[in-house]
């Protein structure tokens, strides 16, 4: 019993130090170790506090230091040279006397002088300098002012003139490929009115791209970029070239060329457009758009569409692809800064290969016209030989995968459509060969109902 007894007290306090620690709320030492930090945080005692102290202590302590001066020399000397002049420059400052303030304001006062003074010796520089030299407000940021003698200029970058001039070159295929008399008055009313169309898209098309443009090398020099015209005015710009153009074709050609040119400009802006930052099918949609123009050609001339429309708008479509492949090729760096969803970006090998496949589409679509009864015969033998160098060319593109062999595929798709159209052209059968066809089958016909009635 009394061992027992002895044993009750250690136990009775340990117990009451336990419930003492919880009473006095010992899980909240890490917290107030923390706060105390922050109080020293906050009061600046630190390590770089110290440091400086101690650096306080040393310059009171000792005053006999040394201060090196270093002027700058004006001739470019010897390493050797240069350690000489610092040990014979050394200067020791034994006190640094307090500046009283009366002192202190004249300093000022002198120095405000000297400011003034050389501000007007530099005005009267700049207002001697002379003619090849550049001025102060050369050099500022100044609001750049339009000029009527640049309008054209810009407005025809806005447009994308040359690319323009490529639509209503293939719309003037398309119309001169028609099996139908020639008509003066409704080509020029159809060229002029698809021009006015294109003009319009490629503006708004500008006014769309502006942010995304500026972070391009090929694009950052358009005139919206640049600011050398307001949003407003391309906007005006391209109202004033799309109305007109869509009323010229429908009053003044046809209302299907009409619907064909409103089509293309939807496609071309509103789907085309925003495309190209979310998917590769911005790609054929584009060749879509270029495809269209052949097409207005042929209904404008026609006034209704054709298997001959759909080949031409089928040659055109083949065409983009490795015309496009390849010019996307050598600007895969551009694009991506862009933030363009391209196929050499982001799918170089189906790149290559839909160049390839569209080649190769070229040859079996020259095969095709006669079939239609819209060329002789001549022109898939003549047109072989331009087929299959491009051809060749996309085959170098799918090998290599480089820049020279996209630069050639390039260079020779600039060459291959306009000469294709020429030899197509060439090669049409002419409207009096159709209608004796024509004339012979109706005779035919009409002998073969004579002899059936008794």
């Amino acid at each position: 019993m009394s061992a027992a007894r002895s044993c009750r007290p250690p136990r009775a306090l340990a117990g009451l130090f336990v419930w003492r620690l919880r009473n006095a709320g010992a899980w909240k030492i890490p917290c107030r170790f923390v706060h105390l930090y922050d109080m020293a945080s906050n009061r600046l005692i630190t390590f770089q506090y110290f440091n400086f102290l101690k650096r306080m202590y040393v310059t009171q302590r000792n005053k006999d230091l040394s201060q090196r001066a270093k002027p700058k020399s004006d001739s470019i000397a010897s390493p050797f040279h240069e350690l000489q002049q610092l040990n014979q420059e050394k200067k020791v400052v034994h006190k640094i006397s307090s500046v009283s303030p009366v002192h202190q304001l004249w300093s000022e006062m002198s120095s405000r002088n000297e400011l003034r003074e050389m501000k007007s010796a530099a005005e009267t520089e700049d207002s001697v300098i002379p003619v090849g030299a550049e001025s102060k407000e050369d050099r500022q940021w100044k609001e750049m002012k339009l000029r009527l003698d640049d309008l054209p200029g810009i407005l025809a970058r806005l447009s994308k003139i040359k690319l323009t001039a490529l639509v209503v070159s293939t719309a003037s295929a398309g119309f001169a490929m028609a099996p139908v008399p020639f008509e003066l008055t409704c080509f020029l009313l159809a060229s002029l009115g698809t021009g006015l169309a294109s003009c319009a898209a490629n503006s708004i098309n500008q006014f769309f791209e502006v942010p995304f443009d500026s972070n391009m090398n090929r694009t950052k020099n358009r005139p919206l970029v640049r600011g050398q015209i307001s949003p407003l005015l391309a906007v005006c710009f391209a109202a004033s070239c799309g109305i007109p153009g869509i009323a010229l074709l429908t009053l003044g050609v046809n209302p299907l060329t009409g619907a064909l040119g409103a089509f293309n400009i939807f496609l071309y802006t509103c789907c085309y457009t925003p495309l190209k930052r979310m998917s590769i099918a911005n790609t054929w949609v584009g060749a879509v758009v270029g495809a269209i123009p052949p097409i207005m050609g042929w209904t404008a001339a026609t006034g209704s569409l054709d298997a001959g429309a759909l080949l031409l708008g089928g040659i055109l479509y083949s065409w983009q692809f490795p015309h496009f492949n390849a010019l996307s090729w050598g600007l895969r760096e551009d694009y991506s800064r862009g933030g363009y969803c391209m196929m050499s970006v982001t799918h170089p090998g189906l790149c290559r290969r839909v160049a390839l496949r569209h080649c190769l589409a070229l040859i079996g679509l020259s095969m095709v016209a006669p079939v239609l009864n819209i060329t002789t015969w001549t022109f898939p033998v003549i047109s072989l030989p331009i087929n299959l160098y491009i051809s060749y060319l996309g085959f170098r593109f799918y090998r290599d995968a480089d820049r020279s062999s996209s630069r050639k595929l390039f260079f020779c798709s600039l060459w291959h459509l306009p000469m294709l159209l020429l030899v197509m052209f060439t090669c049409k059968k002419s409207v009096l060969e159709k209608e004796d066809k024509g004339d012979l089958r109706g005779r035919s016909h009409e002998m073969a109902m004579e002899i059936r009635l008794p």
